[in-house]
């Protein structure tokens, strides 16, 4: 398994929502924040007709302003062609400090709907009062020329289907490289050349030109997940328009593919072992009294058993392997899921999947019809693949397989063959920068919590110590990032930060 996504911020009302059984006008221009103030200095000429472009902007959502931004196709080659982004953005009620632009992660987690749909959940309540929130959808994700490849149904065959996962059969491989491949044709056909442009470096380099059509001198950035790294690559081009920056959740952009995902295996792992520790002590859990040993023996006798049989569902669909872990992953990234985990393994125990399988569409991105909310699925592939990729030479699938199953025994069968991901798939046209040190960029903070399943903390530590501007908070706890989670020391922190860019003298170790 590989590229396993690393945000769940876009499917928290999703989750409630599962388990609860317009016009436009035209709207103001934007004006520099700073008048007078140069915000193309240094931009070469070839590209001044996209910072310097007018944004057609709508009233939408009732209070919030929506536009189409141009950008270059081909950084190297601007005038060949150009992606359009879906932005949107709601004014402060306060006395404003400029734009801040959010995004949620991913890759593939849309900027746009959350702040259109989840406003309120992307920063505090004082945040979004002083700054206008700016959410937008990176290039290839949503409504930003969308990287297209399956039909509805399709994606429900690969994503809940497939109820095994490659051995070292050679059968079985050969299937799982032909799926693989099929994967990346649909892709080409149906998105064409531009799915060749959707990297992360280029992805960051559009945020220059927004930070200009919003009008401001900095670019402001709250970024969860994925966002780190888009966060991170722009400071690291851009170190001179960098203002202030919360990198939370933070991925590591200086390993390999490899390596990335046994960091990611490990967060799993050490996440799932401690809602087994907390579970077994509990009377409602199905693995009460357990040892740990034996309790995780049960949990992969059950995965064992749905990678040749299924379990039946309310709405009629099989649970299988592949839905059952989506599902049991979705619960890790907040301990305030696991009661949900706790729900669906009593049920699977029981062979029913009806739990399992609302989960795992709920990190899918799946309605209740059967179609999907974007296309996270494909963006995360596609820009994953041209960012940084495992080798799918056989030798070295096998000798990453080992090392996959010695850091997780729990997991580790079903993060195999993780360079059959992006077997075939084009090689980007952009270079990653050679430093991510960003020398010459005001103070950044970096957030990590202690027991984060999807990006470990120590990606954190290691984030904060090769910026050199950043500054490390800490949350000893569990879950998928730390601002607006509940801890009131992260927050205060964070908003102390953005509202009076007041920086902490240490790490307030947040318990």
């Amino acid at each position: 398994m590989s590229n396993v996504k690393t945000s769940i911020r876009s499917a928290i009302a999703a989750l409630a929502v599962l388990f609860l059984t317009v016009g436009c006008a035209p709207a103001q221009s934007i004006s520099p924040a700073t008048a007078g103030t140069d915000l193309t200095a240094g931009v070469a000429s070839n590209l001044l007709p996209f910072y310097n472009q007018t944004v057609n902007w709508t009233t939408c959502n009732t209070t919030m302003k929506c536009g189409t931004v141009k950008v270059p196709m081909d950084w190297s080659k601007p005038e060949t062609a150009a992606l359009k982004l879906a932005v949107i953005y709601h004014d402060p009620s306060g006395a404003s400090l400029g734009s801040l632009f959010m995004n949620p992660g991913g890759p593939g987690g849309s900027g746009y709907d959350f702040i259109r749909d989840s406003i309120s959940s992307a920063a505090s309540a004082a945040v979004v009062k002083r700054y206008r929130m700016v959410g937008w959808d990176p290039r290839g994700v949503g409504q930003s020329d969308p990287v297209k490849c399956l039909s509805p149904k399709a994606t429900d065959s690969l994503l809940y289907d497939v109820s095994g996962y490659p051995s070292n059969s050679a059968k079985d491989l050969a299937a799982s490289k032909a799926s693989q491949l099929a994967f990346l044709a649909a892709c080409k056909k149906n998105t064409g050349t531009k799915l060749e442009y959707v990297d992360t470096v280029s992805a960051s380099r559009d945020m220059d030109i927004l930070r200009v059509v919003m009008g401001e001198p900095k670019l402001n950035l709250l970024g969860y997940s994925y966002g780190t790294f888009l966060g991170a690559t722009y400071a690291a081009l851009y170190p001179q328009n960098v203002g202030k920056f919360v990198l939370d959740g933070a991925t590591d952009p200086t390993v390999s593919d490899e390596q990335q995902s046994l960091n990611q295996l490990f967060g799993f792992d050490s996440a799932f072992k401690a809602y087994i520790a907390q579970c077994i002590g509990q009377k409602t859990c199905p693995l009460y009294g357990m040892t740990q040993a034996t309790a995780i023996k049960r949990i992969q006798g059950l995965l064992l058993k749905l990678e040749t049989t299924s379990l039946p569902t309310q709405d009629g669909r099989r649970l299988t392997a592949a839905g059952a872990l989506t599902g049991m992953l979705f619960t890790l990234y907040s301990k305030s899921y696991w009661k949900y985990l706790t729900q669906g393994l009593t049920q699977a125990f029981n062979d029913d999947g009806s739990t399992l399988i609302l989960l795992a569409d709920a990190y899918n991105g799946r309605n209740q019809d059967g179609t999907y909310s974007g296309n996270e699925l494909e963006a995360n592939v596609a820009v994953n693949c041209l960012d940084n990729r495992s080798s799918s030479k056989n030798a070295d699938m096998v000798a990453q397989n080992a090392k996959v199953m010695a850091t997780s025994p729990l997991l580790g069968r079903y993060w195999q063959w993780g360079g059959l991901g992006c077997l075939g798939w084009p090689t980007s046209h952009t270079v990653s920068p050679k430093s991510y040190a960003a020398t010459g960029a005001g103070p950044i903070l970096v957030l990590g919590t202690t027991n984060d399943p999807a990006t470990p903390y120590k990606q954190a530590v290691h984030m904060a110590q090769v910026i050199s501007s950043a500054h490390l908070i800490t949350l000893h706890g569990e879950g998928h990032t730390a601002y607006i989670q509940g801890n009131a020391c992260v927050d205060k922190a964070v908003d102390a930060y953005l509202l009076n860019g007041t920086v902490p003298a240490k790490d307030p170790d947040c318990k």
